[in-house]
């Protein structure tokens, strides 16, 4: 199953976190980052705004950083994905 965003929102697929320290200790859920890192898979045609129109800076295959609470969760073939707006992203990093 495919998903097309609309608009300025991005579907990202969310790169496994790490689940433990350095040290090798579990951490739970509440002492991790509120930032996720994913890769974008599916990107809108982008929106306007007051009149003008505001251009998509993400492409498909970036890696991104945002935080996780600004997003929706959807589930696509049992795989979880999220969909947030560009002006939610942090940042892309470079490879």
């Amino acid at each position: 199953m495919k998903i097309k965003p609309l608009f300025d929102r991005v579907v990202v697929l969310p790169i496994n976190e790490q689940k433990a320290s350095h040290g090798g200790l579990v951490l739970p859920e509440t002492a991790m980052s509120e930032q996720t890192i994913g890769k974008i898979v599916a990107v809108g045609s982008g929106t306007t705004f007051d009149g003008n129109s505001c251009e998509m800076f993400v492409k498909p295959n970036d890696t991104i950083v945002f935080n996780k609470y600004t997003c929706d969760e959807v589930k696509l073939d049992n795989t979880t994905h999220y969909v947030l707006r560009q002006i939610d992203i942090i940042g892309v990093l470079d490879d």
